[in-house]
């Protein structure tokens, strides 16, 4: 149990990640990913890298430079710009729908204009699920220049987008439906130097 705890990724930049176990019955037509950052990098870093044989970003958060987001979707992404953190934690959910093709995006419990994003696709259920690294092949090729160096916590992924209301409860830490990836019942790897301490503050 992950409660009130985080990894630190120690090194930067590093060849260190952590390996996610999902159970995924089906691919993917509709999905959120949240997760909660803390780093000083400004250099590019992926935060969240789901890949499939056939699709190295199929699902994939990516932080470029400091005011700016990437969400990838099968290869394919938006961008969404946000204020320069003040070197702070920060909290970001990416929802998306097949139907519509319809990317949502929210920073610390706040939605930004919702963007358009691979209508009509399904994200693969066979997938290497890695935190820290972003994959250029299936569970590999890294680019140490993208790797994580910080903190990360509270990740999560569903088979739905959430709702407005379970997107603030996840940036306020609230009970949360039932989830594919849930940070207090994670199952998980650690590949390299990565720590698992307890949360300095709240």
């Amino acid at each position: 149990d992950l409660y009130r705890k985080v990894f630190v990724f120690r090194k930067d930049p590093s060849d260190a990640f952590v390996v996610l176990q999902a159970q995924l019955e089906q691919p993917l037509r509709n999905f959120t990913v949240c997760l909660r950052s803390y780093t000083d990098l400004s250099r590019p870093h992926s935060l969240f890298s789901y890949a499939t044989k056939a699709q190295d970003n199929e699902i994939l958060l990516f932080k470029p430079k400091p005011e700016e987001y990437r969400f990838y979707v099968g290869g394919k992404f938006v961008t969404f710009r946000v204020p320069e953190g003040r070197r702070d934690w920060e909290h970001v959910c990416a929802s998306w729908e097949s139907s519509t093709g319809i990317a949502e995006f929210w920073l610390n419990g706040k939605p930004w204009p919702r963007k358009g994003l691979q209508r009509g696709y399904t994200v693969g259920a066979t997938a290497a699920i890695l935190l820290g690294q972003e994959q250029d092949s299936f569970g590999g090729g890294f680019d140490l220049y993208y790797s994580f160096s910080g903190e990360l916590t509270d990740v999560y992924l569903w088979d739905t987008g959430l709702s407005p209301e379970k997107m603030r409860a996840a940036f306020l830490s609230l009970r949360l439906p039932p989830a594919l990836l849930a940070w207090n019942s994670l199952s998980y790897e650690v590949k390299g130097d990565v720590v698992v301490k307890p949360r300095l503050r709240e």
